[in-house]
C-alpha cells in the first residue's frame, strides 16, 4: 500500500496579511519533507471561492514548485475540475504534459466536476449537465495527450476542430487518470472507465473491502471502456492524520482540526448559508459543533482501535489516523487487506501548526510506513497479474488513437 498527501490549503479565520503567504510556503516545506521520508503522492485539489475550507485555487502552480523541490514523491492532481467553464480540456492536457516533463514523468491526473454552488454558480456550471460534460471532456482528454494530431471533436460539450496539443507528455501513453468520487456510484463510474478512483469519503476498511470488489468485478464486464489508452485500477481513500507517541496528545493536537475539515465540508456542500467575504466558518464551527454532531468526546475517546470514524458516525464522528504509531499501524493494515492501494492524509487542516504537521510526518516515516512500501511491491505485481485478462479484454474494446485527414490546414491570420 502507498501512502499520500492531500491538500486543501485551509485557512480558518482570523487572517493576517501575511497568512496565505505563509500557508503556501508551509506547505511547499512539508511535501519536500514527506519527499525525504518516503511518502509516495501529494494530492492538490482544485477549488474556487471556498473561504476558509479550501486556498487552492491552482493546483498546477503549487505542483510545479513542488517538482522544484522534489525528487520522487508523485504529483497528483486530485482533482481537475472538467466543465469547460472551469478550463478547456486543451488546457488541462497542455499543463499536465508540461508538468509530467518538467517533474520526469511524476504526474497523475485526477478529474472531476465540482459540486458546490460556490464553484458551480460561480463559473455558471449547470448542475444538471456537469457529469455529461465530464464523461465528454475525459475521452477527448486522454485522446488530446496521445493523437499526433489531435483529430478534433464534435461532442455535445466540445467542439474544437483537429490541431495537434503539444507538448505530450513523458509518461506514454499518458499519466495514470484518476476520477474523483464522493459516492459508491462514482466508485463504479470509475470501474467503467478503467480509471482510479480518488474516494473523498471516509469510509471504514471493510466497506471499502466491498467497494474494491464491487470496482474489480466492473473492471472485468463489458461495461468497462477505458476512457483512457492505459487502465489504472487503484483505490485511494481519505483519512485524517495526526501521529504522536502519546495519543491524547495526537488527539488534543488534531481532532478539532480534523472536525473542522468536516463541519467546513459540510457548510459548503450541505447546510451552509454564505456571505462571502463575511461569514466566519471557524467560528460558526466552534459555535455550532455540538449541534452539528462534532462531539468531541465522542471521537475523541483513547485507549481503543482506530477508524475512519467513532462508532457509526460517519463524517460526524471523524477520527481516522489520529493516535499513536501503533494504533495507525493497525488501521492501516486493515485498510491493506481490504485491497485498498493507497491512503491519502489530510495533515494540514484546520488550525493544525506547521511544527506538529511536520512532527506527524516524521514519526509516520520513522514507525509507520516503512512496512507497508517492503510489502508493496510484490502485492502490486500479484494485482497486474490477477487483473491482467480484465484490462487486456478492456482495452480492446477501446476505439484506437485516430488520424485527421492529411489535407486538413488552417491559414495563419484567418483575415487580412
Amino acid at each position: 500500500m502507498q501512502f499520500g498527501l492531500f491538500y486543501e490549503m485551509q485557512l480558518p479565520r482570523p487572517w493576517q496579511p501575511e497568512d496565505e503567504h505563509r500557508l503556501y510556503k508551509e506547505c511547499l516545506e512539508q511535501v519536500a519533507l514527506a519527499d525525504r521520508l518516503g511518502f509516495d503522492y501529494v494530492w492538490e485539489v482544485e477549488h474556487h471561492f471556498l473561504e476558509e475550507y479550501s486556498h487552492s485555487a491552482a493546483p498546477e502552480v503549487f505542483l510545479g514548485a513542488v517538482a522544484a523541490v522534489t525528487t520522487r514523491i508523485r504529483l497528483g492532481h486530485g482533482i481537475v475540475q472538467l466543465p469547460l467553464e472551469f478550463n478547456h480540456t486543451a488546457r488541462v492536457a497542455e499543463r499536465a504534459a508540461t508538468l509530467d516533463l518538467l517533474s520526469d514523468g511524476r504526474v497523475d491526473l485526477g478529474t472531476g466536476e465540482a459540486s458546490s454552488r460556490a464553484e458551480l454558480g460561480g463559473f455558471g456550471v449547470d448542475w444538471d449537465t456537469k457529469r455529461d460534460q465530464w464523461t465528454d471532456h475525459i475521452e477527448a482528454l486522454s485522446r488530446m495527450m496521445v493523437e499526433t494530431p489531435f483529430a478534433g471533436w464534435d461532442g455535445k460539450w466540445l467542439q474544437m476542430p483537429p490541431r495537434n496539443v503539444v507538448p505530450k507528455p513523458l509518461q506514454k501513453p499518458h499519466p495514470p487518470l484518476w476520477v474523483a468520487c464522493s459516492r459508491r456510484e462514482t466508485i463504479l463510474l470509475a470501474a467503467q472507465c478503467g480509471i482510479g478512483a480518488l474516494s473523498f469519503q471516509f469510509i471504514e476498511p471493510e466497506r471499502a473491502a466491498d467497494w474494491v470488489a464491487e470496482y474489480e468485478s466492473i473492471l472485468a464486464t463489458e461495461d468497462c471502456v477505458p476512457a483512457g489508452f492505459a487502465v489504472n485500477p487503484r483505490i485511494a481513500i481519505v483519512l485524517p492524520l495526526m501521529c504522536h507517541p502519546d495519543e491524547q496528545t495526537a488527539v488534543d493536537r488534531g481532532l478539532d482540526s480534523a472536525h473542522f475539515f468536516g463541519y467546513a465540508l459540510l457548510h459548503y456542500y450541505a447546510f451552509g448559508d454564505h456571505r462571502p467575504g463575511r461569514t466566519d466558518v471557524w467560528q460558526e464551527f466552534l459555535a455550532n459543533r455540538e449541534r452539528a454532531g462534532f462531539r468531541r468526546e465522542d471521537a475523541g475517546q483513547t485507549g481503543g482501535p482506530l477508524g475512519a470514524s467513532y462508532g457509526d458516525l460517519g463524517v460526524l464522528g471523524l477520527r481516522g489516523a489520529i493516535g499513536t504509531p501503533d494504533q495507525v499501524r493497525s488501521l492501516l493494515r486493515r485498510y491493506e487487506e481490504a485491497g485498498i492501494d493507497q491512503v491519502i492524509f489530510m495533515a494540514q487542516m484546520g488550525r493544525v501548526p506547521h511544527e506538529h504537521v511536520c512532527e506527524s510526518l516524521e514519526l509516520m516515516g520513522a514507525e509507520v510506513i516503512g512496512e507497508f512500501a517492503e510489502r508493496h511491491p510484490g502485492r502490486w505485481e500479484r494485482k497486474c497479474e490477477r487483473l491482467a485478462p480484465a484490462i487486456e479484454a478492456a482495452l480492446a474494446r477501446k476505439t484506437p488513437p485516430r488520424t485527421s485527414d492529411e489535407g486538413y490546414s488552417f491559414e495563419a491570420a484567418g483575415r487580412a
